[in-house]
C-alpha cells in the first residue's frame, strides 16, 4: 500500500515550552484539496493522542482513515472546497519526532531524553507546519480530544492565525478525573518490569502495562449506557473463557482484551507516556492570570462551533460550555452543540451523522 506521509522539517533547533529543544525535528502530515490561489482556504486537524495523519482515503493511500466519515469530497469537512491538512503530533510514534525517534546526537532513540513534551509544543509545531507551507492564516483550525488542547494552544500563541475554530469533545485544562485515569494508565506501563526505565526493545516489551493502560482508556472512552446496551452481563461461552483463576468470563472483558492486544504494539509506550504527561499539564489559566475566562478570552477569532457530548465523563459537557461561553466573550461568533449521543467521549469517531451534520453546517458558512 501507498504511504500519503509527507514530513515538514522543524525549524532547528525548535524548542520547547518547558525548556530543552530539538535539532533535525519534523512533522508527518497528510493533506486532501487543493489549496486556492489566496491560500486562504486551508483546514488544519489536530487530533487525539493515538491517532495518525491519515484522517481519511486520498488518492495515494485508499486505506479507510480515522475520520472517513467526516473528510472527503462532499462530505462535512468538504475537500472540494477546503485544502484539508492533518498532522500527526509532535511527540507521537506514527512519523513525527518522539521519544521513540534517533536522537542526531547519539544516533540512538530519545526515549526518555526527549525533552519535556507540552500540548502548546503541539501547536507550535503544526503552526510551523502551516507557515512552512506559506499559509499566514487557516480557513479552520479543527481540534480533537487532545487535539482540541493543542488547537487552544496554537491560537494563543498565535494570535490572529485562525479565522474560525472547531473544538471538540476537549477541554481548557484537565479536570482531577481524567489526570487521575491518565495517571493510572501511566502507572500500569511504568511498573510493566520489561518498561525498564524506557529502556525496552521488541523481545521485551511492556506489553502487559500496555494492556492495562488501553482498557482504562477505552472504558472511559465510552459511556456506561453503550457498555450496558452493547454487553449487558452477557458471558462468553464456555470453550472461549479462560481457564485460568479469575479469567475473563464475561463479553465486556473479551472485548477489551481485543481492544489491548491490537493497540499494545501499535503505539510506542514512551510516546503514550510523553502525550498523556503533557494532557495533564495544559492549563489555560496560565495565559489568564489563573482564570480559564481571562485565559479564554485572550484567544481572537471570527467564528467557532464547539461541540459536546452529553455522555462524556472524561472531557465532561461543562468544558465544552465554558470554551463556548468564554470564546463568545471574546468576540467570536460561536454556535454551541451538546449532543445526546450515547457513545460516549468516543462519539466523535463513531456517531459520524450527528457530529457530520454539525460540522458541515458550521463548514458551509466559510
Amino acid at each position: 500500500m501507498a504511504d500519503a506521509r509527507r514530513y515538514f522539517d522543524l525549524p532547528s533547533p525548535f524548542r520547547m515550552k518547558r525548556g530543552g529543544e530539538l535539532h533535525g525535528a519534523r512533522l508527518a502530515y497528510e493533506t486532501w484539496g487543493e489549496l486556492n490561489e489566496a491560500r486562504d482556504n486551508a483546514v488544519l486537524i489536530l487530533t487525539g493522542l493515538s491517532p495518525s495523519a491519515h484522517a481519511a482515503s486520498n488518492r495515494d493511500d485508499p486505506s479507510a482513515g480515522w475520520w472517513e466519515g467526516i473528510v472527503g469530497p462532499g462530505k462535512a469537512i468538504d475537500t472540494d472546497r477546503f485544502h484539508v491538512i492533518c498532522v500527526n503530533s509532535l511527540g507521537s510514534c506514527k512519523g513525527s519526532t518522539g521519544p521513540a525517534s534517533i536522537d542526531p546526537a547519539t544516533g540512538e532513540p530519545y526515549r526518555l531524553d526527549f525533552p519535556e513534551l507540552a500540548l502548546e509544543d503541539v501547536g507550535n509545531a503544526a503552526y510551523e507546519l502551516a507557515r512552512g507551507l506559506g499559509i499566514e492564516r487557516l480557513a479552520c483550525l479543527v481540534g480533537c480530544s487532545m487535539g482540541g488542547m493543542s488547537a487552544l494552544g496554537y491560537m494563543l500563541h498565535h494570535p490572529g492565525s485562525v479565522r474560525a475554530h472547531i473544538s471538540i469533545s476537549t477541554a481548557p485544562l484537565a479536570q482531577p478525573f481524567a489526570i487521575a485515569i491518565r495517571s493510572l494508565q501511566r502507572e500500569a506501563i511504568r511498573l510493566d518490569p520489561n518498561w525498564n526505565e524506557g529502556r525496552y526493545d521488541d523481545a521485551h516489551y511492556p506489553e502487559t502495562g500496555m494492556h492495562i493502560a488501553r482498557k482504562l482508556g477505552v472504558i472511559t472512552y465510552r459511556s456506561a449506557i453503550e457498555w450496558s446496551g452493547r454487553f449487558g452481563r452477557i458471558r462468553l461461552e464456555p470453550d472461549k473463557r479462560e481457564e485460568e483463576p479469575f479469567g475473563a468470563e464475561f463479553q465486556i472483558e473479551s472485548y477489551l482484551e481485543g481492544h489491548a492486544r491490537r493497540f499494545a504494539r501499535s503505539f510506542d509506550p514512551n510516546c503514550y507516556l510523553y502525550l498523556s504527561r503533557a494532557s495533564d499539564w495544559f492549563d489555560v489559566t496560565e495565559y489568564g492570570n489563573g482564570s480559564i475566562a481571562a485565559g479564554l478570552r485572550r484567544i481572537r477569532i471570527e467564528r467557532a462551533l464547539v461541540i459536546g457530548v452529553e455522555t462524556d465523563i472524561l472531557f465532561p459537557l461543562q468544558q465544552q460550555e465554558q470554551i463556548a461561553r468564554e470564546l463568545q466573550a471574546a468576540g467570536a461568533d460561536v454556535d454551541f452543540v451538546a449532543l445526546d449521543s450515547p457513545q460516549g467521549h468516543d462519539a466523535f469517531l463513531v456517531d459520524i451523522e450527528r457530529f457530520g451534520a454539525a460540522i458541515g453546517a458550521f463548514m458551509a458558512k466559510l
